[in-house]
């Protein structure tokens, strides 16, 4: 498997080169020039093996191996290829350079399954432009639909529509898939926590993934001086906010529930002008849906608690995802072929969001995990080892010619 390790180096590295922010990480935005780039190469890869290509329209890229059973559902495989700003080189495009990997084995072994095998490398799962997580996934099982996908913009007021067509995408094809076309769907991501290089294991089969809901918080105040606005005729939007966020990580009740605020926007973000409004993100995850519902309702009681005396609040959900079970019989199947391969593994649960969380619903679904170098993930240091991708590679080859019923 030295070629196929190698092969994986060639492509991580190559992947990393389209970023914005070349020495501080990968920022490698939906419909940007670095997205451009990554797709050319993504589609050239995969025709280079054999795949037939085609883009959605969403801008999700899919490369199918056919196989003998006329209009037959396809095993589906990969992750996404955005990055969240400034951050590292695996998180997603090691699920897409697995997939590459498989159907290079399948055509250099000239294997010819019955079920197609699809390539797939889906875009703005992170939420990093559009801060619409998941959209690539929840466009394919039709969670989103056409209306809601043309009013999203991004921070400068840029819409889907007009971004996929400043790359040469076409926002007018199909973007639901129908559901009778996937048989299953796999993804091999890192796992962006330590548990896996703590227990110095190599391959980490997923059983469930977390619940997450991310909620976009709004705060007005009054613009002013702030040379000579009396401190106590203010209504600062900002100080107000600052209150809130800080009241945040008390309201993680629950096992394993975490809260986060990770993008806070503040208008007219002058030095001195007394902020008028500020914007804010709030992430909330646990493995239990009571868990996130408790939480959800402390919060909205928060922020509705400094409403009014000058401050108008407002609270929208812009995601909700159910905690997902993946699916057993296929679980089983990956530890068959680890006990086969003799490739050590553990079972886990994935404390972030991925787009199997999405599929979930509606097919099939089983993730694996790879280490991550002292767990981090979402920056620069982010790093996981070749070799145990290419294990992974191995386990999801002889997984796929499984599912796919290889003749």
């Amino acid at each position: 498997m030295r070629d196929v390790q190698e092969r994986i180096e060639r492509h991580i590295d190559t992947l990393s080169k389209f970023t914005s922010t070349p020495g501080r990480g990968t920022t490698r935005l939906t419909y940007s020039k670095e997205d451009l780039q990554a797709r050319n190469y993504i589609k050239e890869k995969m025709k280079e093996y054999g795949l037939q290509v085609r883009e959605d329209g969403i801008g999700n890229i899919f490369g199918k191996l056919e196989g003998t059973l006329k209009d037959a559902p396809s095993v589906l495989l990969g992750s996404h290829f955005d990055s969240v700003p400034n951050g590292g080189n695996y998180d997603g495009p090691a699920g897409i350079v697995a997939g590459l990997e498989v159907a290079a084995l399948f055509s250099k072994n000239h294997i010819k399954p019955k079920y197609p095998l699809e390539v797939i490398a889906m875009v703005e799962e992170e939420g990093g432009r559009f801060g619409a997580g998941l959209l690539g996934s929840r466009g394919i099982v039709g969670l989103l639909s056409e209306d809601e996908f043309k009013q999203i913009k991004d921070k400068d007021g840029i819409s889907t529509e007009e971004a996929m067509a400043s790359i040469g995408l076409d926002s007018t094809l199909p973007k639901k898939r129908d559901p009778e076309t996937i048989k299953a769907f796999l993804e091999l991501h890192i796992e962006q926590g330590p548990i896996l290089e703590d227990k110095n294991i190599p391959l980490g089969i997923v059983e469930s993934i977390v619940g997450l809901t991310q909620l976009e918080v709004t705060v007005k105040g009054q613009a002013g001086h702030a040379g000579t606005t009396p401190m106590d005729r203010r209504y600062d939007a900002l100080v107000t906010t600052a209150k809130m966020i800080a009241q945040l990580p008390e309201l993680a009740s629950g096992e394993g529930t975490v809260i986060t605020t990770g993008r806070l926007n503040v208008f007219p973000n002058g030095a001195n002008v007394i902020p008028e409004k500020t914007e804010f993100s709030i992430d909330i995850r646990s493995s239990r849906e009571e868990n996130v519902l408790n939480v959800i309702e402390k919060v909205e009681e928060l922020i509705e608690s400094y409403n009014g005396h000058g401050m108008q609040t407002t609270v929208e959900q812009s995601l909700y995802v159910l905690p997902k079970a993946m699916n057993q019989d296929i679980m089983s199947l990956m530890r068959e072929k680890c006990d086969e391969l003799k490739i050590k593994y553990s079972s886990i649960h994935s404390g972030a969001g991925h787009d199997a969380m999405v599929f979930s619903d509606f097919t099939d679904v089983a993730m694996l995990f790879v280490p991550s170098k002292s767990g981090l993930s979402h920056c620069p240091e982010e790093w996981s080892d070749s070799s145990d991708i290419a294990n992974a590679v191995s386990v999801l080859y002889e997984v796929v010619k499984r599912l796919t019923e290889v003749e």
